[in-house]
């Protein structure tokens, strides 16, 4: 058996990497329709971000060791049922995600190659190369899987830095204003913008996954979490109000690549160039790191009886490969549905169902924390202490359900629901005898 472990500057590859994904390179022109008051929601979602962070982190201590991340905290603070819907929803929304990054890893490599505008095949033949290329390199263990992701983490950041700090010293402070350029109250503007953010901030608790293939867990998830949310935080601050400052509210509300935007401006066709590829590499670490977690949190539920034993199968390696395989086969399924005409809402409708379920998590672990301590007998301040952060987090989850719309909410309860079968088939199945 494999002893690969990572460590500390993998793990917050992770973090930093499955966070950092290709939403910041379209985000600040989504937001910049509010005005700068847009900065705000950018904080206010940082700031909830961080009281998550704190759950995950706590949770690492109180359950030290132990793969799984959402899964496992879930389950050891509220049992097998609230476990399942974790891992099932957790799952689910990993690997439509995957399907929705490599769509746009292969929307940004078209600028090197425009064949991949202009052909369909050779499109989704690309992408589904990349992906399975990925799981192999996944199923050749998690370090070199880790050292995939920490090079191409920096690589992803180092255009984002040089843009933001190069930015600083053109700035027209004029740009900034109006504070507010829409027709909702400040506050209404706020409420949405941080709505919008909270998905951003997704990718926290990665470092809490492997923590089985991680050297001093019980230290390093910590340092790692801190370390990325702070170091992503930063980064979606400046840089996007440096894009402000550059190219003003106005023209950043209607532009349609603004780091490029950006980029060249600073820099010429060199810079437009660079941020392209730097959205390539952006894309590319986010797929990696998704499709290591993806592995890992539905074989540690099969080792637990609470998914199919296919899922647990390793190879020598240590890496779940077929947790990897059974779920790339689902995002090859919706890639090729993207690319198919007249199957394209499908692909849409299954992303809508995926959004939701990834806050179950954060819902679940936050309130499953408090119960985990009230069972171990913590009392007084720490429990009070650790009460008003976790409920926070839970605010700050249950907020980002609410921006998320009714729709998406309406669907993500069907998809939970329909979940509801698979665990009664797992429960009276022989896969809950023990090994």
């Amino acid at each position: 058996m494999s002893k690969q472990k990572l460590g500390l500057w993998t793990s917050t590859s992770l973090v930093v990497g499955n966070s950092i994904g290709a939403g910041i390179f379209l985000a600040p022109a989504v937001l910049a329709t509010y005005g700068s008051i847009s900065l705000i929601g950018w904080l206010i979602s940082g700031f909830g971000a961080y009281f998550l962070a704190q759950v995950f982190i706590k949770f690492s201590k109180v359950v030290p060791g132990k793969s799984g991340g959402p899964y496992t905290y879930s389950r050891a603070g509220l049992g097998d049922f609230a476990g399942f819907q974790v891992a099932w929803g957790y799952w689910i929304s990993i690997w439509a995600t995957n399907a929705t990054i490599a769509i746009a890893l292969v929307g940004y490599l078209g600028v090197f190659f425009p064949i991949l505008k202009e052909s369909p095949i050779a499109s989704v033949v690309l992408g589904l190369a990349i992906v399975w290329s990925l799981v192999w390199l996944n199923a050749r263990g998690i370090r070199e899987a880790g050292i995939f992701q920490l090079i191409t983490t920096v690589l992803k950041i180092l255009p984002l830095i040089a843009i933001s700090l190069i930015g600083l010293f053109f700035i027209e402070w004029s740009n900034f204003k109006p504070f507010n350029t829409g027709i909702a109250t400040n506050f209404e503007a706020i409420a949405a913008c941080t709505a919008f953010t909270i998905f951003s901030y997704m990718g926290l608790e990665s470092a809490a996954v492997p923590a089985e293939d991680i050297i001093e867990p019980d230290k390093t998830v910590r340092k790692a979490t801190i370390i990325g949310l702070i170091t992503v935080i930063v980064i979606y601050l400046i840089s996007t109000s440096v894009l402000i400052g550059l190219l003003s509210v106005e023209t950043l509300a209607n532009s349609t690549a603004p780091f490029a935007d950006a980029a060249k401006m600073l820099w010429g066709q060199t810079g437009e160039w660079l941020v392209a590829a730097g959205a390539v590499f952006s894309t590319l670490g986010a797929l990696n790191g998704w499709i290591l977690i993806q592995g890992q949190v539905p074989a540690v539920a099969a080792k637990d009886h609470l998914f199919p034993a296919a899922f647990k199968r390793t190879n020598k390696n240590n890496a779940p490969v077929g947790s990897l395989v059974l779920s790339t086969v689902l995002i090859s399924l919706l890639m090729i549905m993207n690319y198919t005409k007249g199957l394209v809402e499908a692909f849409k409708f299954a992303l809508l169902l995926a959004s939701i379920t990834a806050l179950l998590a954060y819902l679940y672990t936050s309130v499953a924390l408090i119960v985990k301590l009230h069972r171990d007998g913590v009392r007084g301040k720490p429990l009070l202490r650790q009460t008003i952060l976790s409920g926070i987090a839970f605010v700050f989850a249950v907020g980002a359900v609410i921006g998320s719309g009714q729709e998406v909410v309406f669907w993500g309860f069907i998809l939970i629901l329909l979940g509801l079968p698979v665990y009664a088939f797992i429960k009276t199945s022989k896969n809950r005898v023990e090994d």
